[in-house]
Order: C-alpha cells, then sequence, then structure tokens
C-alpha cells in the first residue's frame, strides 16, 4: 500500500460501489470496502481481480499495477474498520432513510475532519444531511455507471455542504482522472435534470403517432448522438427510466415539463422493460429492425425536374446548403441563387419551399406564405449529413411530395417522412435540451461550461446544450419553443427567462 496516500472507504460493494473502490485503488489509495450482505465484498473483490486480468491481458494495465491495486482493496467485516477513513463514499441503495441511517451511524466513527459523500442519482444531498451533527462535511459525489470509464463525476453541494469540502472533493476526482462538475443539490442534478426531454419529446412524438421509434432513433443519431432515444430508454430499462422521471416529477412539485408518459407507463405495466425483459421498444436480441433502403433514383429525378432554384437565408446551414446544392446542379450545367436576405433558410425549387423548420408545422408555412407546395425539414446539429426529419405540407402536390424528399437526397441526407408536428424530431428536442439547461443555470445549478461537460461526459451527447445554441441563436430557439406553446399549449414548453434575456441581448449586440 502507499502510505503517502489517505485510505477510502466505500460502503456497497455493488457494480458502482466496486468501481469506485477501483478507480480509489488505482490512483494508489488504501480503500475499506463494506457491504452489509455477508461475503459481498469479498466477491467483488474476486469480480475485480477478473476484470484486472482482462485489463492485463489487453495490455492496459501492467501485471504489476493490477496486483498492487487489488492488494489495496481490503473487504471489512464491520463499520468500526472504517475509522481512519479520510474519505467515505456511500453506494447503498436509493433510500433517503437508509443514507441518513448509515451516515449518523458512521459520524459516531470517524475522525471529524473525514469527508463523507453520497453517490445517490436523485435524493436530495441537503435531505440526506439533516439529522448530522456536522452537515457541512457532507457532499455529493455522483458517479456514471461503469465508473472506471466514465469522466464525470457531479460534486454536489447541499445548503449546508461547506464550499471547502466540495472544492477538496472535485481536487480528488481531478487526482483520480476523472471530470468534476459542480452541482447544487436540486432534484436530477446536472445530467438527469437537462437530458429529461431526450427521452420526453420521442415520447411525446410517439403519443402522436408522428413516426415508428425506428425513425425517431435514426433521426437522433443522424444528429450526432450515439443512441436513439428509444433504444437508450430499451437499455436503460423502462422500469429505471419511468421511476426517474417520475422522481423528478414529484422532486419539482409536479411542474408539467417533467410529466411521465403515458406511452412508457403502458409499457412498464406490461412488463416491456426494454433489454432486460427481451422486449421494449424493440425485440432483443435482434433489435431495432434496418429501415427501408432509399430509391436512389429519387434525387435524379428531383434534379432533372428542377429549372430554378434559390437558397434562402444566411448562416452555417444556408452556406452548407448552398454548396451541396451547387455540386447536385453542377452536371446539369447551373447552379443556385442566393437570396441571403430572406426571412427563413431553405431551397425555394420553381416556386415550391423547402424549409427549415423554425417550430410552425409545413401546413401552418402553406397559410404564412399562401404557397401551397411546402416541405419542412430537421436542423441538422452538425456537418456530417445522416437521416433527416421532412414533413410535407397536405396541399402539397404529388410531385413536390417525391422532389422534396428528392432533394434531401441530393443534399446528402437520408430522408426520413414524419407526420407534420411543430419542431419536428431534431429541432424540437434539442431546443428543449438547451431550454432545460438555460433553467439550471439561471437557477443556479450549475454554470455553461459545467452543463456543457456533463452532457458530454455524462450521457455522450455530441455536444453540450451551450456549444448547440453558439450554433443555433436564442432568438431562434425561443421561436420555436414558443411554436410548441402555441400548438400544445401549458407549461411544457415555456421559455426559460435565462433564454429570453439571452435573445434580447443578440437584438442589442447582434453577431457579426
Amino acid at each position: 500500500m502507499n502510505p503517502q496516500q489517505p485510505p477510502i472507504a466505500v460502503i456497497g460493494a455493488g457494480i458502482m460501489g466496486a468501481g469506485i473502490a477501483q478507480i480509489a485503488a488505482q490512483a494508489g489509495h488504501p480503500v475499506h470496502l463494506f457491504d452489509a450482505r455477508d461475503g459481498a465484498a469479498h466477491d467483488a473483490k474476486v469480480k475485480l481481480a477478473t476484470t484486472l486480468q482482462g485489463l492485463v491481458t489487453k495490455g492496459k494495465l501492467t501485471a504489476e499495477a493490477a496486483a498492487a491495486t487489488l492488494d489495496r482493496i481490503q473487504p471489512a467485516s464491520n463499520l468500526a474498520t472504517l475509522a481512519d477513513s479520510a474519505l467515505v463514499v456511500e453506494a447503498i441503495v436509493e433510500d433517503l432513510a437508509a443514507k441518513r441511517t448509515l451516515f449518523r451511524e458512521l459520524e459516531a466513527l470517524v475522525d471529524e475532519h473525514c469527508i463523507l459523500a453520497t453517490n445517490t442519482s436523485s435524493i436530495s444531498v441537503t435531505a440526506i444531511a439533516n439529522g448530522l451533527k456536522h452537515p457541512g462535511r457532507l457532499v455529493g459525489m455522483h458517479f456514471f455507471n461503469p465508473v472506471p470509464l466514465m469522466k464525470l463525476v457531479e460534486v454536489v453541494s447541499g445548503l449546508q455542504t461547506e464550499p471547502a469540502v466540495a472544492a477538496r472533493i472535485e481536487a480528488l476526482s481531478r487526482a483520480w482522472g476523472k471530470v468534476p462538475v459542480q452541482a447544487k443539490s436540486t432534484p436530477g442534478f446536472i445530467v438527469n435534470r437537462i437530458a429529461r426531454p431526450y427521452y420526453a419529446e420521442t415520447l411525446a412524438l410517439l403519443l402522436e403517432q408522428t413516426a415508428e421509434p425506428a425513425v425517431l432513433d435514426a433521426c437522433l443519431r443522424g444528429a450526432g448522438f450515439r443512441m436513439g432515444p428509444c433504444e437508450l430508454m430499451d437499455l436503460i430499462g423502462h422500469d429505471t427510466n419511468f421511476a426517474v422521471t417520475k422522481s423528478v416529477y414529484e422532486a419539482n412539485f409536479y411542474d408539467k415539463r417533467f410529466v411521465p408518459s403515458l406511452v412508457q407507463a403502458e409499457m412498464v405495466a406490461g412488463g416491456l422493460l426494454g433489454r432486460k425483459s427481451g422486449r421494449g421498444f424493440y425485440a432483443y436480441p435482434a433489435g431495432a429492425p434496418a429501415l427501408p433502403s432509399p430509391d436512389a433514383a429519387l434525387a435524379q429525378r428531383a434534379l432533372q425536374a428542377a429549372r430554378e432554384v434559390t437558397v434562402h437565408g444566411s448562416g452555417a446551414i444556408a452556406d452548407a446548403l448552398a454548396l451541396r446544392a451547387a455540386a447536385a446542379l453542377e452536371p446539369l450545367g447551373f447552379g443556385p441563387a442566393r437570396l441571403p436576405s430572406s426571412a427563413w433558410t431553405g431551397l425555394e425549387v420553381d416556386g415550391a419551399h423547402l424549409m427549415l423548420t423554425s417550430g410552425l408545422s409545413a401546413a401552418e408555412w402553406v397559410i404564412e406564405s399562401g404557397i401551397s407546395d411546402v416541405a419542412v425539414f430537421d436542423r441538422p446539429l452538425h456537418t456530417e449529413p445522416g437521416a433527416l426529419a421532412y414533413a410535407v405540407a397536405p396541399s402539397s402536390s404529388p410531385a413536390w411530395r417525391e422532389h422534396a424528399a428528392g432533394w434531401l437526397q441530393a443534399l446528402g441526407f437520408a430522408p426520413q417522412p414524419v407526420a407534420d408536428t411543430p419542431g419536428l424530431v431534431v429541432a424540437r428536442t434539442a431546443a428543449m435540451l438547451i431550454n432545460e439547461a438555460a433553467d439550471a443555470v439561471l437557477q443556479g445549478v450549475c454554470t455553461e461550461a459545467g452543463a456543457d461537460a456533463a452532457m458530454k461526459l455524462g450521457v455522450n451527447y455530441p455536444a453540450g446544450p451551450f456549444e448547440w445554441l453558439s450554433r443555433w441563436s436564442a432568438a431562434e430557439v425561443v421561436a420555436l419553443l414558443q411554436a410548441l406553446d402555441g400548438c400544445y399549449r401549458g407549461e411544457r414548453y415555456r421559455v426559460s427567462p435565462w433564454l429570453q434575456r439571452r435573445a434580447r441581448a443578440e437584438v442589442q449586440n447582434p453577431r457579426p
């Protein structure tokens, strides 16, 4: 053991506790691993030995480092053996009473300078500290599964957590190779709070029969997410995901922004829990079905029918559309015109409009413009083209219905037809993620940089919400949310005051 590193105690020898013990031991700390279940700590160490040997076999760890790590972890027979610990990390069942009882017992055993940390993912740190003699030394240290691989640690301060304690845990997390993000103890902390719309918007679209799960998943993967919401909920388990949603909803005094889904409630009631039960949105082990292959001739027919093409709007998306349209039309001997002063972004093809969604449906754009042939397409969140949702106004001609898809294909996308719903799929999801992150910053839960880091490292988002906002604009996000609110009415799509202020600031200080 390394005598220079203070001893650490981990209580709870499940997946999370064993992972925390592993990274602490790899950082050189002697680790006491305790679990109330007889033999659980010993069994966890045996499993860890297999894990470490696997890392040695793959060349990711030396045999000496593996042996030293394993030697530093000692199963503890009772709580009294943890008395010399400089830090105790609790990773037991998510139950407030059980956690309070444990920390009160620990207070009578450990030194007064020992920091007490909870790995809770959903329970108030302030509530856990209630009743302790020294509540200032209790802090949240929320790891993500699998602990050895996931970089994020949410350092959560309750109302009585001493700033110096949170700072020490932040420094320790960095020393363990993690990326700590400071958070205030509110329901869901950072990640579980901001992430709710990723699931909620897809569940709302499913309730309205906007598209099949495989299409919605493909569109969000096309925007850069590693997994679509449906396959991710299947992986997490619908019972777990539904329980977290209900917890956040109830803890926020039934705020309608967090209301659980009838779709998911029905699945849980029917035992369709996802991978663990063999059936969720998809049947397993097969998983999501493949989408139909696009008609390769669609793009060619659309291009050959075009006589006059204009790219409307300014900014990165309009510029990308112009470049791709020019490349597609080059073999035909002409290129697109540009109209950067237009109030909308997209393509005008012989009078028909192919428009980037602003939140209004295609049918609403027909009323606004007086043009019958209108299609709206989803917001590309990054430069790599992929699956992209689009919807065609009911008034559109059969020819435009085909050509709208053909043009999206010619621009490099895999067009996915969905029902004509406000904000389509990616745009409304990203706008709601930005809106929730804005409220988190407004309420002092985290910083903008903290929100971006947490979402990228905690749930592998392709970018953080404020990074998306920097490529979009607060005014456009506000307009999209207001369009959603105008359609659905209620509290769900209310705009964060933080976003409203940012939108006003953009008007006063426009980008160069």
